[in-house]
C-alpha cells in the first residue's frame, strides 16, 4: 500500500493506493466512515485485479474539514480533482451511502471520467429512504440502524485518524449536509447516464429495496442486486456476495 495527500479544491485530501495492476477503481466511503471501516473486507481481493484507490472525504478520516458544505457536487468535484492529481483519465468508482450518492453525481455530471460505477446503499430521490430514518422514536429498535459496536468503531477510527478528533460529535450533522435541501436527480439526468451501473442495496438498508427497482428503470442498462440479510452498515462488507458480482461486472 502507498498513501498520500492531494490538494484539491482547497482540501488536503487523504488517499491510499492498493495494487498497481489493472484498471483503476476508486472507493468512496459513507458518512462518518473511513476507507478501512467500509472496504477492509474487499480491498485485498480487489487489489489483485485493480489499482484500488481509497479516498477519505472532507472532514472524514485523515482529511481535515474546511468551510464548505458536504454536498454531492462538492464531493464529486474532489474525486475528479484526485483523478487529475493522479493522472488518471477514467476509473471505475464504487461508493457506499454518502459515497454512493457521490458516485451517482459523478455519473451524472462527470461521465467522461468514468468506466463503470457501483453505488451501494444510495438513492436517487429522498423518498427512497426507509421510513424509520425520519422517525427518531424507532432509532433504538429499528433493524436497519447501526449497532452500538458500529458507533464505537466509528468513534475509535475518528479519534485515531482525524486531524481534529474533538469534532466527532459534529460529524453526523456535517455529513447530513449532503442531503439538506437535496431533491435528487431528474429523470432526464438519470436517463443520460452512460457509465454501466451496478446498483447494490441491502434488504434491510437505509434505501428501501423497491427504490432499487426505480433506480434500475431510470438509469439505462443498469443492473440491480438486492443483498439478502444485509443492513446498511453490512452492505459494503458482504465480501461473500459482492466479490463475485464485482468480478463479473467490472472485469
Amino acid at each position: 500500500m502507498s498513501n498520500g495527500y492531494a490538494d484539491v479544491n482547497g482540501l488536503h485530501m487523504y488517499y491510499e493506493t492498493h495494487g498497481d495492476e489493472g484498471t483503476p477503481l476508486v472507493l468512496l466511503h459513507g458518512g462518518v466512515m473511513t476507507i478501512d471501516l467500509t472496504y477492509a473486507a474487499l480491498i485485498p481481493t480487489l487489489a489483485t485485479r485493480h489499482r484500488v484507490i481509497g479516498v477519505e472525504f472532507q472532514a472524514h478520516g485523515r482529511t481535515a474539514d474546511i468551510d464548505r458544505d458536504l454536498t454531492y457536487a462538492n464531493l464529486a468535484g474532489d474525486v475528479v480533482g484526485l483523478l487529475d492529481h493522479l493522472g488518471i483519465d477514467r476509473a471505475h468508482v464504487m461508493g457506499h451511502s454518502m459515497g454512493g450518492g457521490t458516485t451517482i453525481e459523478l455519473a451524472v455530471s462527470h461521465p467522461d471520467r468514468l468506466r463503470k460505477v457501483v453505488p451501494i446503499s444510495a438513492s436517487v430521490r429522498p423518498d427512497g429512504a426507509h421510513p424509520d430514518l425520519s422517525d427518531p422514536s424507532t432509532f433504538a429498535t429499528s433493524p436497519i440502524m447501526p449497532t452500538e459496536q458500529d458507533f464505537a468503531d466509528m468513534a475509535r477510527a475518528y479519534a485515531e485518524r482525524s486531524p481534529h478528533p474533538e469534532r466527532f460529535d459534529d460529524l453526523p450533522a456535517r455529513s447530513m449536509t449532503s442531503l439538506n435541501g437535496w431533491s435528487g436527480w431528474t429523470d432526464e439526468q438519470l436517463a443520460a447516464v452512460t457509465a454501466p451501473t451496478l446498483i447494490v442495496i441491502g434488504d434491510r438498508d437505509f434505501t428501501v429495496p423497491a427504490h432499487g427497482a426505480v433506480m434500475q428503470q431510470l438509469i439505462p442498462g443498469s443492473q440491480l442486486a438486492i443483498l439478502p440479510g444485509t443492513t446498511h452498515m453490512q452492505a459494503p462488507r458482504r465480501a461473500d456476495l459482492l466479490l463475485p458480482m464485482l468480478a463479473a461486472f467490472l472485469d
